[in-house]
């Protein structure tokens, strides 16, 4: 995935930096699950299994930093931006609901 294929919008959820930072990290587990599918391909021994697990863990882990980086950004932007205090725990009882659901 290149820059230019995604327009970065301007909003208040996270900045333009964190954007490009997430997706960067996206592209590059993107490119580790076409090696995980490329290992897969060609597993010809019992042993060809471990290094496609190890890739396979290498990306999942890749992937549950990325969620955990932008629940920090989300947590730290949507402090910021808040009206009031009772948006900022409107915000934080949100993001608490999101990390309960998708954590």
């Amino acid at each position: 995935m290149s820059d230019s294929a995604l327009k970065i919008v301007d909003g208040t959820a996270l900045s333009a930096v964190q954007k490009k930072d997430l997706l960067n990290r996206l592209a590059r587990i993107e490119g580790q699950l076409r090696g995980v599918q490329k290992l897969i391909a060609q597993a010809a021994q019992p042993s060809d299994c471990d290094a496609v697990a190890q890739q396979m863990a290498a990306a999942r882990k890749a992937l549950d930093r990325s969620f955990v980086q932008l629940l920090t950004n989300s947590i730290v932007n949507q402090s910021e931006n808040a009206q009031d205090l009772a948006a900022a725990q409107a915000s934080a009882s949100r993001l608490a609901a999101m990390l309960d659901k998708f954590a």
